[in-house]
């Protein structure tokens, strides 16, 4: 089955910064991905260029098995979402699912006016007078009424209180589960994604480190707890991540065989012990990237 998004050789320069640099990426379809990296990693750079906002320096890119420069075909099928959840303050909702419908070949505006009514947000109020969550349910309304089959989300959460976090987790949950779509979370929290994604995709400085099934990566590694003096007896080759605290060191290791030393105690790994692991590991990689080839 073709992926939802492939990438070769994917790279984007801003004068002399490389955003990102010899990336390989390919998404699985209808999964939810989670985009993780530390702040400048080039995570919204990546969602950008997928969703078609800024081209490439190099590389290949396909969406659906498209080239991504085949953007009447493509366009259609993604929907994006940025962290400031650009609305026209001044518009009056019903306003914003007009200027929607015009844009968007595709658009399902009785999806909308429910989906809105639902939540009590009223046709003729302005944006500018919404609360932010209300605000990030209109923009979110307005991502999927244009019926893309790929959403991707830069920080949806951002600026939110806790209950409008929930919510909108709930809502994105809610719609990839009813339409089947391939989602695309980007965060730097990685508490926001934890039994939310799937999937996970992980850049550090411009380059893509880990991608992979959550669960087939949980099996491939494992954590330990043991006193500082066994670490002698680790094989670095599987080191991933170490921690010393007092006479107590506690590692990550990929692969899922057991060690010999008996000193060591291995106990569950959580995906976000997973994802922690390698971020404080830049030049750890879970995965060899895909073959550098596009069918």
């Amino acid at each position: 089955m073709t992926s939802a998004v492939d990438c070769v050789g994917l790279s984007k320069r801003y004068g002399r910064h490389w955003a990102i640099q010899d990336c390989d990426l390919s998404i699985p379809r209808g999964r939810v991905v989670a985009l993780i990296g530390p702040n400048g990693a080039g995570k919204t750079t990546l969602l950008e260029i997928l969703a078609g906002l800024r081209a490439p320096t190099s590389g290949d890119i396909r969406i659906f098995g498209i080239p991504i420069q085949e953007r009447t075909a493509t366009l259609p099928r993604v929907g994006f979402l940025a962290q400031d959840r650009p609305l026209y303050s001044s518009f009056l909702v019903r306003d914003l699912l007009t200027f929607g419908a015009h844009l968007n070949p595709a658009w399902d505006d009785a999806f909308a006016r429910d989906r809105l009514e639902h939540l009590g947000i009223e046709m003729g109020e302005r944006l500018a007078r919404l609360s932010g969550g209300q605000q990030a349910q209109v923009a979110l309304t307005m991502t999927l009424a244009k019926r893309p089959d790929l959403l991707l989300f830069d920080e949806p959460l951002a600026n939110l209180d806790p209950l409008a976090r929930r919510d909108v987790t709930r809502a994105l949950l809610d719609a990839t589960a009813l339409n089947a779509l391939t989602v695309v979370i980007s965060s730097h929290v990685v508490a926001e994604l934890v039994g939310v994604c799937d999937y996970i995709v992980i850049l550090q400085n411009g380059h893509v480190q880990v991608t992979g099934d959550i669960d087939d990566l949980l099996e491939r590694h494992v954590a330990l707890t043991g006193p500082r003096e066994a670490v002698d007896s680790l094989d670095t080759s599987r080191l991933v991540h170490l921690e010393r605290s007092g006479d107590v060191a506690r590692v990550v290791l990929a692969g899922s065989g057991t060690v010999a030393d008996p000193r060591w105690v291995s106990h569950p790994m959580s995906m976000e012990e997973l994802i922690l692991a390698y971020l404080q590991a830049p030049s750890a990689s879970a995965l060899p990237g895909p073959e550098r080839a596009l069918a």
